[in-house]
């Protein structure tokens, strides 16, 4: 299959989870490959199996909280292939807690990577974007329809992406760029692992039962079918699609149901 041959994409967070598995699927169907991330050993060992299997990527190390390092990152990218033609916008992560027990700092964390991170990845692609009438593609949640006890900085910031890619999706259509919402429920992943301050543990044991997990790469193919067909929105596994659903035409019956099962976040992985 061969739906993005000669295309480049950039793909943000791409070092695991979803994020790699988005740059393997996208290599699989014709596409070079821009891979941005913080872990610069985890993007060389991406590249060079991509590489091996006939596709061209590029390793960006960059911070999408931090200014300037996103615009270098396109910069690169269209130096190197002298095109973009797909953006992803998939670096985040998940602060947890009750909001009690949370500072103003864990929400300012939270928003800087999962909002902000967002905005900057889509101001600083949007012109070659533009040009070759591409496809932009924002990764909400469906922690972006449904809140939990528990998780208000992650749940906000999932929210407020849905309505930037609403709000985009009008705006862009006139010069040809599609905007499309990707709407995960649980997929294989390391955010379980990672701690409201964003440090990554090894250890931390994942809290999703492994029967409600799909893996990254059976969600990558859902992902790049929705890309592909320039869809509004992709809510990805089933159990997300029926969360959602009843949320949209039952909410009553949604919010009975976590009150009176107790449903919470997820816990913080505990720093050691």
């Amino acid at each position: 299959m061969t739906r993005f041959a000669g295309q480049v994409a950039l793909i943000t967070g791409a070092s695991s989870g979803i994020g790699a598995a988005l740059a393997r699927e996208l290599a699989r169907q014709g596409a070079n490959v821009a891979l941005l991330a913080r872990r610069r050993e985890r993007l060389a060992a991406l590249a060079d199996e991509i590489e091996a299997h006939g596709r061209r990527a590029l390793v960006l190390a960059a911070d999408v909280t931090v200014d300037g390092e996103v615009e270098r990152a396109v910069a690169a990218t269209q130096a190197t292939f002298g095109r973009l033609d797909v953006v992803i916008a998939n670096a985040g992560f998940g602060v947890v807690g009750p909001v009690e027990r949370l500072t103003l700092d864990d929400y300012r964390r939270q928003f800087e990577t999962n909002v902000f991170g967002v905005l900057r990845t889509v101001q600083a692609a949007l012109g070659p974007l533009k040009a070759a009438r591409g496809r932009l593609v924002i990764l909400g949640s469906v922690a972006g329809h449904i809140a939990t006890p528990g998780s208000s900085p992650y749940a906000m910031s999932k929210f407020a992406v849905r309505g930037l890619a609403e709000a985009l999706g009008h705006e862009l259509a006139p010069s040809g760029v599609s905007v499309t919402l990707i709407s995960p429920g649980f997929v294989e992943s390391e955010i379980r692992q990672v701690d409201n301050a964003g440090a990554f543990h090894t250890e931390a044991p994942e809290p999703v039962p492994a029967w409600l997990l799909v893996p990254a790469a059976r969600a990558a193919r859902s992902i790049v079918r929705a890309i592909a067909r320039r869809r509004r929105e992709a809510i990805i596994t089933g159990h997300g699609k029926l969360a959602v659903l009843l949320q949209r035409h039952a909410p009553w019956l949604v919010a009975t149901g976590i009150r009176v099962a107790g449903l919470r976040s997820r816990p913080e992985p505990v720093r050691r």
